[in-house]
């Protein structure tokens, strides 16, 4: 057999994995993008003329939730801007060139906003206790007043589908509220209007699609391990729970879409003398309102 005819198996093999890795990619980019459509057109997310203020964290979800969004624009029915924005929060060891060089490969507007809250947090948060509480606060403070002084109408987190279920249960075991995260948050005072596009996306989809995109994460390890906080019991109660019943979350997620006031037991929203709903407690942004203590329960950063 000639030179030119032998084949190299190895390289075959290497061939094969890039063409399955490059149909994988484009079979999730296909699901993200079509599900964070769909979450913009339920809940009028993004109309024309907004000015969308990306969050990145340097986390898997906020480089995913600018990738999809970089690439609906494209496609819109309507025009919108989107910016980039970091908070660059001082942390010793983060490493400042990443995001700013991701950014500049993509052409977006960014910005880096220089804070030190790792100093202030690390002072005020007694050894031993988590600081997510206090940095998530901060962080708030400061991107939502970002976003008034630059003509921002609406501020893009990237929080998904798994977020608002962990939230909700958090909520439920650790606060005695039925309240999870809302697709759309609107403040009272008018200043700022949050929205999660990445509301009907799954973490492993969202997780999967990130390895495949090598996308250059920046862990968040302020608080160093957080293994024991109550998010964490959560999630991994729901990976038990998608691995012996898949599906479960599917209808969990469902059911939180699918309310109905007169068989639960608030009299805000249900007159049960009457027999009628009512308008409710209305969910709004708190850009300083103190939040409950539910000791090692983290919040989780942008």
């Amino acid at each position: 057999m000639s030179q030119a005819m032998t084949v190299n198996p190895e390289l075959t093999a290497v061939s094969e994995q890039d063409r399955r890795q490059k149909l994988e990619l484009n079979k999730l980019q296909k699901r993200l993008r079509r599900e964070v459509g769909q979450a913009i057109a339920d809940f009028s997310m993004i109309e024309a003329g907004d000015k969308v203020m990306c969050c990145l964290s340097g986390g898997k979800d906020s480089y995913a939730m600018l990738d999809i969004l970089l690439n609906l624009q494209k496609s819109a029915p309507v025009d919108f801007e989107l910016i980039a924005v970091n908070l660059d929060q001082k942390q010793p060891g983060f490493p400042e060139h990443v995001l700013p060089e991701y950014l500049k490969s993509l052409g977006i507007e960014y910005h880096i906003i220089e804070k030190d809250t790792y100093s202030i947090v690390k002072e005020k948060v007694p050894e031993g206790k988590t600081t997510c509480g206090l940095c998530s606060r901060l962080r708030r403070g400061i991107l939502y007043n970002f976003a008034e002084e630059h003509g921002v109408t609406k501020i893009a987190l990237g929080h998904h589908r798994d977020d608002m279920l962990e939230t909700l249960f958090l909520n439920m075991f650790y606060g005695g509220k039925l309240k999870s995260m809302p697709p759309v948050l609107h403040s009272d005072d008018g200043r700022n209007t949050v929205i999660r596009p990445l509301a009907y996306a799954r973490e492993k989809d969202i997780a999967r699609y990130a390895t495949l995109r090598e996308y250059p994460i920046i862990p968040c390890n302020l608080c160093g391990s957080q293994e024991n906080l109550q998010r964490q019991v959560i999630k991994d109660m729901f990976q038990h729970w998608d691995k012996q019943h898949p599906g479960r979350l599917e209808t969990m997620f469902r059911a939180l879409c699918n309310v109905e006031p007169s068989h639960l037991a608030d009299p805000n929203l249900y007159d049960f003398k009457e027999g009628k709903r009512l308008g409710g407690k209305r969910q709004a942004v708190q850009t300083a309102s103190p939040e409950p203590d539910y000791g090692r329960l983290d919040v989780l950063n942008l």
